[in-house]
């Protein structure tokens, strides 16, 4: 497991690992994530882990907060990855992300999951 500094501000924290023989990158943030944070956020997203195709879930179960920004990052990060072939899934998002995430419509796109079991599996 690789876990990645705290941001500046101490507001988030990422870890992130590859889920058993699957090639699966998981990617757990926990804390607030807004416009100071997301570049540590994609930097994870995007990791030059050598896995083809890149396969990506994010763990959300530990964030309690998340604006534009992050609306923003994940649409990216879902643009970016599915080109490549792969896919970027969202697991267990706290009630105030996931009601962001629909209000936006992100959930329509991107697959949110009520568990990270069920974002590995599915």
């Amino acid at each position: 497991m690789t876990t990645i500094q705290p941001s500046p501000h101490d507001r988030l924290t990422i870890e992130c690992h590859i889920h058993g023989d699957s090639g699966i990158r998981v990617v757990s943030a926990n804390g607030e994530l807004d416009a100071d944070v997301c570049p540590l956020l994609e930097a994870a997203l995007h990791a030059k882990d050598g896995l083809q195709p890149p396969r990506v879930v994010v763990d959300l179960s530990g964030v309690t907060f998340m604006d534009s920004s992050g609306i923003n990052l994940f649409a990216n990060a879902y643009q970016t990855l599915t080109s490549a072939g792969g896919w970027l899934r969202i697991a267990a998002p706290t009630g105030p992300v996931h009601r962001v995430l629909s209000l936006v419509g992100l959930d329509t796109v991107i697959t949110c999951h009520p568990t990270l079991d069920n974002a590995l599996t599915a």
